[in-house]
């Protein structure tokens, strides 16, 4: 009983306290009644914006591997060769899964998502059965799928379906656009980072279908539009198709059809192909505005672009970089922001490879230091590639270089470095100038920093980090580039080889230490590479040298492994007409001198032989040093006196007599 009266005298206190809490709020909003409420607009948050937050707090780490390999030291790939097979190979490996989707489409008829995710689906097969109508031809269009959507479209059309105006032309554009070609599929990242470099050297070749689909759906409109004439125009344009496109442009003007802003810059872009000489394709451009000015049509930065590319196609005269200023200066007075692409133009109209030299880079980046860009123009992606050669091979500048670097890594500007090829250029020449310019060991650091995940030099290039070891006699780095040669494929260079022994020999201390071990592993390691494994496909190629042998051997002495140093004197011996040029006589020398010190006279004759058909002078001197050092037997002393001659095995005879 007690339980229960205490129960319900806590029940009354509790109603109280609410009650005292609501009589509250009801006389502060009593009290705040004149006050008006402000209810902030609501701010639209895309699905992964949580994520960009979470990662914009933590840097990025450039020793760690990218994402996309496995975060496992001995499963990274650490070459270029690797890096790209193992990107494309894992995307080699989605494409297969696709396609087996694809065969056995009646396998996969159970829902992997809700709600369902279109793209985890067998993908449709339009083939002369299908039953389509016109909204199958739009979801094609919409979805970028132009085999599809072409398949959909004859087959409307040879069943005899109407199609509507708009949907006619919505094909048109995604043909004109696409050349009636499929394109990669935007999930397919790495292949379109990996082969973008390549595809470019195409980009001023005609590829436009002459009398396709897309000619055929604009010649069955039966009054062509304004939206179709500049769509076929922008698509003649694009693949440069340019002789049609200017009668088709005349063709507008006839009918008083006029023209977009996109059709006129299009055309803009082209004005080199139309007109011979410079002065005349300066003219047709100022024509091309003035009509858009007269039609009170805004030039935009596609409009600013379209000249620039045009004027850095018209030589290095002095008149084609005022065409260029005066531009610049024009459009910014009406309002029109150039984008990264613009200042590309700029770069390559004001800094040719043997025009004067131009500072505009510098007042390029006064002007963009700091601020972070999107992309506007397809060609906004090669600004920093180009910037940085620039700094490397027409200004020579290392400061100017590391502003553009801070102003690529600024917010999200990363995304503009383009695909791995411009990627890679971009580091070359960064790399190189940092090389011949900075400090040694500020230049390991950077070295340390970018290699191997962000960058792997090529072997040129590797070659230029092992001159600058080299120059500065910094012997204790040449492990780690040894190391990394042959984690890159670079041992079948033979130049580099060349070059990283040709520098190990070099050190040279009073006594042995653990670096001459070390580099006598490492002469070792490239003879049992080059030599040994030659069966490997890699390095057939391989050219063996006299001065590279002759570096191998020495190392190889010092660290004590004469066995070694004799097999590469026997490879000498043999192989005198495959080697290019020979050893070094110190090379000779210290095989001469470990033979004295270890009392090995057949091998030491065996080296006075190949000296005396490599045609040394120094072979006299070797056979001296030899007989007066060590006790020949009569067979010794008689192959000694047959390769030197009489005389100098007599000679060497009196000296020690009389030294006696």
């Amino acid at each position: 009983m007690n339980s229960l009266n205490t129960l319900r005298l806590g029940l009354r206190s509790q109603h109280s306290r609410q009650l005292n809490g609501v009589q509250n709020v009801i006389k502060q909003y009593s009290s705040a009644k004149n006050e008006e409420i402000i209810i902030p607009k609501r701010i639209h948050r895309g699905p992964t914006d949580i994520l960009r937050v979470l990662a914009s707090t933590v840097k990025p780490d450039p020793t760690a591997p990218h994402y996309k390999y496995h975060d496992d030291p001995y499963l990274t790939p650490q070459s270029n060769v690797g890096k790209r097979s193992f990107a494309l190979s894992k995307e080699s490996g989605r494409k297969a899964a696709q396609w087996i989707r694809a065969q056995n489409a009646e396998l996969f008829q159970h829902k992997v998502a809700f709600p369902p995710v279109e793209a985890f689906y067998p993908r449709a097969v339009y083939d002369e059965n299908s039953e389509v109508d016109e909204e199958v031809l739009k979801q094609v269009i919409k979805d970028v799928l132009v085999s599809d959507a072409i398949t959909v479209y004859q087959l409307l059309e040879k069943n005899g379906k109407n199609i509507s105006h708009s949907t006619k032309q919505s094909l048109l554009e995604l043909l004109c656009f696409f050349n009636c070609e499929d394109t990669l599929p935007e999930d397919m990242i790495e292949e379109r980072w990996f082969r973008h470099g390549v595809l470019r050297k195409d980009k001023h070749r005609k590829t436009w279908k002459d009398n396709g689909l897309a000619e055929a759906i604009f010649r069955s409109f039966e009054s062509p539009d304004s939206v179709s004439y500049c769509t076929l125009l922008q698509g003649m344009t694009r693949y440069y198709q340019v002789d049609r496109a200017w009668h088709l442009y005349e063709e507008m003007k006839e009918k008083r059809i006029s023209l977009t802003r996109d059709a006129y810059n299009s055309l803009i872009r082209v004005v080199c192909f139309l007109r011979e000489g410079n002065e005349h394709r300066w003219q047709l451009i100022q024509e091309l505005l003035t009509e858009m000015s007269k039609q009170k049509m805004q030039p935009n930065t596609g409009t600013l672009n379209a000249v620039l590319e045009a004027v850095s196609s018209m030589g290095s005269q002095k008149h084609v970089k005022t065409y260029a200023l005066r531009l610049l200066a024009e459009m910014r007075r009406v309002g029109v922001q150039p984008s990264l692409a613009s200042y590309y133009y700029l770069l390559i109209t004001f800094c040719k490879e043997r025009g004067p030299i131009s500072t505009i880079l510098v007042d390029i980046m006064n002007a963009i230091e700091g601020q972070t860009f999107t992309i506007q123009d397809p060609k906004d992606t090669f600004f920093f590639v180009t910037a940085m050669d620039i700094c490397r091979n027409h200004l020579q500048d290392l400061e100017l270089a590391h502003r553009v670097d801070r102003l690529l890594h600024v917010g999200d500007n990363y995304d503009l470095i383009g695909d791995s090829f411009k990627e890679s250029i971009y580091y070359r020449h960064y790399f190189v100038l940092l090389c011949n310019m900075e400090p040694l060991e500020v230049f390991m650091g950077y070295y340390n920093k970018l290699v191997p995940h962000i960058y792997i030099p090529e072997p040129a290039v590797m070659e230029e980090v092992i001159k600058a070891v080299d120059m500065n006699g910094a012997a204790e780095h040449f492990p780690k580039l040894w190391s990394d040669m042959v984690i890159f494929d670079h041992i079948e260079r033979a130049n580099n080889v060349a070059a990283i022994l040709s520098g190990m020999v070099k050190y040279e201390p009073q006594e042995p230490n653990d670096l001459t071990k070390k580099f006598s592993e490492i002469a070792l390691d490239a003879w049992n590479k080059l030599e040994v494994g030659v069966d490997e496909e890699k390095y057939r190629q391989f050219r063996w040298t006299g001065p590279v042998l002759g570096n191998i051997m020495i190392l190889c002495l010092r660290g004590g492994k004469f066995d070694n140093a004799l097999d590469v004197l026997n490879k000498l011996e043999k192989d005198q007409n495959n080697i290019v040029g020979i050893p070094t006589v110190e090379a000779l020398q210290s095989f001469i001198d470990a033979c004295v010190s270890q009392n090995k006279p057949r091998e030491g004759i065996q080296c006075i032989q190949y000296a005396a058909d490599a045609g040394f002078p120094e072979t006299g001197k070797f056979a001296q040093h030899l007989s007066r050092s060590l006790d020949l037997n009569a067979e010794q002393v008689t192959k000694l006196t047959n390769i030197v001659g009489q005389e100098v095995i007599q000679a060497t005879k009196t000296e020690s007599a009389a030294e006696q």
